[in-house]
Formats: C-alpha cells, sequence, structure tokens
C-alpha cells in the first residue's frame, strides 16, 4: 500500500506541466517552513498585547515551538540511521523526482522526512501556545507531507512517521520544557529593557492573542493545552 500511494501522488506530477511541479517542489522546501515561522511571528505580535500572565504563558510556548523543532530534527538523525530506508527512487523506477537541492532532508536515507517533522513540531508548538493558529499550522505540515510524496522525495509512511515524532517530542517533552521555561520568560516579561519582548507596554490588554481577538468576550485562553 505504501509504495502503492507513492506511485498514485507522484503520478500527479508526471501529468501536471513543469510550472505547476516546481512550485509544488518550492513550497514544499522553502513556502510551508516559511508560512510556519510567519505564523508563529503573527501569534507572537498578537501575545504581546495580552495581561502578563498570558502573555508569558503564550510566549513561553512560542519559544518551545522552535526549539522542539529542533530537538525532533535532532532525534531524527540517530534514527534515520538505525532504520535504513533508502530514498523511493534507489528502489522503484518510473518516479518524477524532483531535486529539492538544500541540505535539509538530503541524506541518502529516507524514513523519516525532516521536513514533515519540522513544520509538524512547528505547527503543534504552534498549537500548544493558540489553538486556531496552531490548526492552521498542523494543516499545513499535512501539506508539506503532501509535497514530499509528490515530489519523490518521500514514501507516504515516512511522511506518517515524520507526522509522528514532530507531535510527540512537542507534546511530551512540554510540561518539562514549559517548567523550565516560563521562570526565564517571566524575569524577562519584568526586564527594563526586555520586556517589550514579551508585553507591549502601554498597549497591552487582557484579550486572546491573535485572531482570537475577534472571539466573543469570555471564552477562556486557548493555550490551556500547555498545561
Amino acid at each position: 500500500m505504501d509504495v502503492s500511494l507513492l506511485y498514485e501522488i507522484n503520478g500527479l506530477a508526471r501529468r501536471a506541466p513543469d510550472w505547476l511541479d516546481r512550485t509544488v517542489a518550492v513550497l514544499g522546501e522553502y513556502g510551508i517552513p516559511l508560512a510556519l515561522v510567519l505564523l508563529v511571528l503573527w501569534c507572537w505580535r498578537g501575545a504581546r498585547r495580552q495581561d502578563e500572565s498570558a502573555a508569558v504563558e503564550t510566549f513561553t510556548a512560542l519559544v518551545w515551538a522552535p526549539l522542539a523543532a529542533g530537538a525532533a530534527l535532532l532525534l531524527n538523525v540517530p534514527l534515520r540511521e538505525f532504520v535504513g530506508r533508502p530514498r523511493p527512487a534507489a528502489q522503484h523506477g518510473g518516479l518524477e523526482v524532483q531535486e529539492s537541492g538544500t541540505g535539509i532532508g538530503q541524506s541518502a536515507f529516507s524514513f523519516v522526512s525532516d521536513h514533515t517533522t519540522l513544520v509538524m513540531a512547528l505547527g503543534v508548538g504552534l498549537f500548544v501556545a493558540h489553538r486556531r493558529l496552531g490548526s492552521i499550522g498542523i494543516g499545513l505540515a499535512l501539506l508539506e507531507g503532501f509535497t514530499r510524496v509528490y515530489t519523490g522525495r518521500h514514501y507516504p509512511t515516512d511522511v506518517i512517521g515524520g507526522l509522528a515524532l514532530g507531535t510527540a517530542v512537542v507534546l511530551l517533552l512540554a510540561p518539562v520544557a514549559m517548567a523550565l521555561l516560563t521562570p526565564l520568560v517571566r524575569a524577562v516579561a519584568r526586564s527594563p529593557r526586555l520586556g517589550v519582548l514579551v508585553r507591549a507596554g502601554d498597549r497591552v490588554v487582557a484579550r486572546p492573542v491573535g485572531l482570537a481577538a475577534t472571539e466573543p468576550a469570555g471564552r477562556g485562553h486557548e493555550s490551556d493545552l500547555a498545561a
């Protein structure tokens, strides 16, 4: 089933025009990861308008998101070498392979997908901070996985493994990470010089972060998952 899905999804690239193949390759390589970074920055921008307690909680989760993504990528290094699964094109002919041309995901081994792991970890980390923006991030991670199979770089199970690895690292380590990072972020928030990174000074209002600011009053803070 894994190989069958690989040929079905990658077969779309063989029937699509070249410009579409290049677009999907660029999106998977640069566009979607960049979109996740912009979502994190947008969430941070909204978090600075919260009261101190909520701002510290949200900012801590946003700091944890890239740290968790980095930890997931590091964990994938020995995992990928241990499994030692060759790239699809090394085992199956007739694939339309779009070379990425960057350092990420250029190992000779395929399981698990670095790109999918990275984007999923950022998406789930963002979900810890803000559910609505995080849901968008997780959706982008699923799209990232699709692009990796579409371009012939990974099997579908490589993508599933990346989704699982990114999610597991963020959620399983979140309690410890949040406990360690929260005092540091709180100290930054109360610093005369660095406090602007966490709170927006006189513009602070007690409202949910980002897009949630348009929700009715009384709705709970959306980062309760981190608890």
